[in-house]
């Protein structure tokens, strides 16, 4: 792993985008016991490309270095899989159902299987490792996000979050609650209307509509912890998450760019470009 597992590069718009997901940096320590590339197919992959244009437009931008798989940042602590462990948990555990369906799947704040079902680990986890993961991942980067839309906030008087990620062209069995589903073009989140401003949700379904997308709305992604955790829109701090369909931009068995990439990004800026104009307040 780098020395650091979270790049942050602060900005002077009301916007704060993050990556969570698209990290290729995988630590020593994994000892992972699945094929490498099928454990590459749970990356965000090239999401940290699609939008490298962001910090130039006075976004902030957070991007997690280390793999989604060795710990997923956009999970609460308590989504524990105590499954995984060599020992009991001496943390809280989330009692939730709903909260805990991701568990169930095996995606929880450590992972226990691939997309399809595959094991991540021959091996039971020690309690300190996850712990140390927790250290070294997690908590930089939630501090990362809550920095940067605290000074977006405190500048402009509302934020804006974007929290960034890409879809498979059709849902793996053991992903989401909809396994083989075709997914849109995309898909904004917003864990209906709780973490961000209705109106300014539909701002950008509207707008990627308008250039000709396929937009889906709190199905089947509605958010997770980072914009749950991030967001009071009564206080002007608005989180949104936006899936983009892998197929747009990229091969998926081979992790390859394709032609899609560019005009992908380009439709990409115009939403940035339209949201640091835009103060949900007015809406």
């Amino acid at each position: 792993m780098r020395q650091t597992s979270v790049h942050h590069v602060p900005g002077t718009t009301p916007l704060v985008l993050d990556s969570p997901h698209s990290g290729v940096c995988y630590p020593d320590d994994f000892d992972h016991a699945c094929d490498f590339m099928l454990l590459r197919q749970a990356e965000d992959t090239h999401v940290e490309k699609l939008y490298d244009f962001a910090p130039a437009l006075g976004a902030a931008w957070i991007e997690a270095h280390f793999p989604r798989s060795y710990l997923d940042a956009n999970r609460d602590t308590t989504e524990m899989d105590v499954s995984l462990l060599d020992a009991p948990w001496p943390h809280p555990v989330a009692t939730d159902p709903q909260v805990m369906a991701k568990v169930r799947l095996g995606k929880g704040l450590i992972w226990r299987t691939t997309d399809d079902g595959m094991p991540l680990y021959r091996r039971k986890l020690s309690v300190a490792e996850v712990e140390a993961r927790i250290a070294s991942c997690w908590t930089p980067y939630h501090a990362a996000v809550a920095e940067a839309i605290g000074a977006a906030h405190a500048r402009h008087g509302y934020s804006i979050h974007l929290n960034c990620h890409s879809m498979p062209a059709v849902a793996s069995k053991f992903a989401t609650g909809f396994p083989g589903e075709k997914h849109a073009d995309f898909v904004i989140g917003d864990r209906d209307q709780t973490t961000a401003s209705p109106a300014l949700s539909r701002l950008i379904v509207d707008h990627l509509q308008g250039l000709g997308y396929d937009v889906a709305y709190n199905h089947p992604y509605k958010g997770v912890e980072l914009v749950r955790r991030h967001s009071d829109p009564a206080a002007h701090r608005h989180s949104i998450q936006v899936e983009i369909n892998r197929k747009l931009y990229m091969v998926e068995e081979t992790l390859e760019i394709t032609e899609g990439f560019a005009p992908l990004q380009a439709s990409l800026r115009s939403l940035v470009e339209l949201l640091r104009t835009t103060d949900p307040r007015a809406l």
